[in-house]
């Protein structure tokens, strides 16, 4: 997954952006309302961290404005607004999942889970793929019942097949999934990552079309 954090809190915001690169998602994490609107104009999220309160503006506004642009992105609101009438102004105003402010950040990373299977039609974490048993909740596979190890890097590349069987999936997409805006990209990272991804998992699991991208294999 590659997600979007909108948190003026530079020490909540710097924890927050740690736990998520360490569960394998991509992270680009914005102070301001204006940055979060000029990151989502140029880069396609999975998901939405929204503080409500940043120095230009209320993010229950930017919210509102995301949904009335039609932009169906899932959003998880955080905040220490902990009033019901805040809660409910959230999500009413188009918001996935609200959590208020101290809260575990454990507890974060499985609602973000929680969102991304709901959205990829995946309530249960269980994801059998031919002689794959994918985990999504704790981020575990097993080949033919042992356990396979993967990098962060390889797991958000794996993930993004998983989340969109059948679909083909360019090399722009995939590094979109990989990296934030101040990562490097190689020419022949997709590649690489890929054929690592075979050697691991299957050479059957990822299917490639030449000059147009890579897809999840047929189990």
């Amino acid at each position: 997954m590659r997600i979007l954090l909108i948190e003026d809190d530079t020490v909540l915001g710097a924890a927050v952006r740690d736990q998520i690169a360490a569960g394998g998602q991509s992270v680009d994490w914005v102070t301001r309302l204006d940055a979060a609107g000029d990151a989502m104009a140029g880069t396609g999220y999975d998901l939405v961290l929204l503080d409500l309160m940043l120095p230009d503006g209320r993010g229950i506004t930017f919210l509102r404005s995301l949904r009335t642009s039609g932009d169906v992105t899932p959003v998880i609101i955080l905040t220490a607004l902990d009033q019901i009438s805040d809660r409910i102004e959230g999500l009413n105003a188009g918001a996935d999942d609200y959590l208020v402010k101290p809260f575990d950040l454990a507890e974060l990373s499985a609602r973000i889970g929680s969102v991304a299977r709901r959205y990829s039609g995946n309530p249960n974490p269980i994801i059998v793929h031919g002689a794959l048993a994918v985990d999504l909740a704790s981020r575990s596979i097993r080949r033919d019942g042992r356990p396979v190890q993967l990098t962060a890097r390889e797991w958000a590349l794996f993930e993004a097949f998983l989340t969109r069987p059948g679909h083909l999936l360019s090399k722009a997409q995939l590094e979109e999934k990989l990296y934030a805006f101040d990562t490097e990209v190689e020419s022949n990272t997709i590649e690489v990552h890929v054929s690592r991804l075979r050697k691991k998992l299957g050479a059957e699991v990822i299917e490639t079309e030449r000059g147009l991208g890579y897809r999840l294999g047929s189990p």
